[in-house]
């Protein structure tokens, strides 16, 4: 038996997970829900189904108090989703794309209590999900190590835009041109491709090639861990768009790049940091050795504010308390 049950499909989903397990005094495990996820986690013990056993059979079998899940997989199609006290937790705290919309749209009818990374997610929480969803402003777990990090000071410049398929982010549109901009230059570039980019077409194509490319560049290292934390620590600058790596960014003072060069022509990158639809080694240079100008600094500041996130590096802290409120 386990107190507390975690369930993903992707391999990346673990962070959030992870960031709130260390905080927990009590037993927990989780469970892949797809191939991917499978292994994911040292941190975090997981269970594997029995032979011919279900996913509702495994369940019943471990009979956790609460069920935690940080994704959008056939909701509702799990008798735990019904049967369990099940609290979400956002696995990222992109702006821009949909997401709070999706989310209610599809686990309105199975969630207890939902997670908000800050009160911009909890208003339009407490507007979609039905009256009896708890909802509680937590913070985003995984960005809680940026808070005290230290810029390094190392001219290391990370690029991580949102996934194509499911994000419609920059990545086809500007990745070869952001290795142009670097090549050869006095920059370490960690070039991060979302997970999805490098599983699934049109992304894949376009990873292969410059990881190919990136062979021959000795200032760039492909960065092909499944989660962004151990990199965004040691970046001085980002590179994205409107992913959710940014909302953890902005956890730090550090410069912001945001490509404007969407595939999602209807949405727009929100005001977290200076914006271009080209990259050019002028711009970085001038965030790098001053920051960003003061528009740009005053945009932020707004936006800090709207999103409501509280940025203090306890939010796994209190996602913990309310994981733990379930077992009792």
């Amino acid at each position: 038996m386990v107190a507390i049950l975690y369930t993903f499909d992707r391999a990346f989903m673990r962070k959030t997970f992870e960031a709130i397990d260390r905080h927990v005094d009590a037993e927990s495990a989780y469970l892949a829900l797809g191939p991917d996820a499978v292994g994911a986690s040292t941190a975090i013990p997981e269970v594997v189904r029995q032979p011919d056993e279900s996913v509702d059979d495994l369940v019943d079998r471990l009979d956790p108090d609460v069920v935690v899940r940080n994704h959008r997989l056939r909701p509702g199609e799990y008798g735990f989703d019904h049967e369990r006290t099940v609290v979400h937790v956002r696995h990222g705290a992109s702006v821009g794309r949909g997401e709070v919309e999706t989310t209610l749209s599809h686990l309105g009818d199975v969630v207890d209590v939902a997670l908000a990374p800050g009160e911009r997610w909890a208003e339009r929480y407490r507007e979609g999900f039905p009256d009896d969803v708890d909802i509680a402003v937590v913070g985003v777990p995984e960005a809680d190590r940026l808070v005290e990090s230290d810029r390094p000071g190392e001219r290391r410049v990370l690029y991580a835009p949102t996934n194509h398929n499911y994000g419609g982010g920059s990545y086809l549109n500007t990745a070869e041109d952001v290795l142009d901009t670097f090549a050869d230059t006095e920059y370490e570039l960690l070039f991060r491709p979302h997970p999805m980019d490098r599983q699934e077409e049109p992304g894949k194509s376009v990873t292969e090639r410059c990881r190919e490319r990136i062979e021959d560049l000795g200032n760039v290292t492909y960065d092909g861990n499944e989660t962004p934390g151990e990199s965004m620590r040691a970046a001085d600058v980002l590179v994205s768009d409107y992913s959710g790596i940014v909302t953890e960014w902005l956890h730090t003072d550090r410069p912001l790049i945001q490509l404007t060069a969407l595939d999602a022509d209807e949405r727009a990158v929100p005001p977290a940091g200076y914006h271009t639809d080209r990259l050019d080694l002028e711009t970085v240079d001038d965030l790098y050795a001053h920051g960003p100008p003061g528009d740009v600094r005053e945009r932020r500041s707004e936006f800090r504010a709207e999103l409501g996130i509280p940025m203090d590096g306890r939010a796994g802290e209190r996602a913990a308390a309310e994981v733990m409120a379930c077992t009792e």
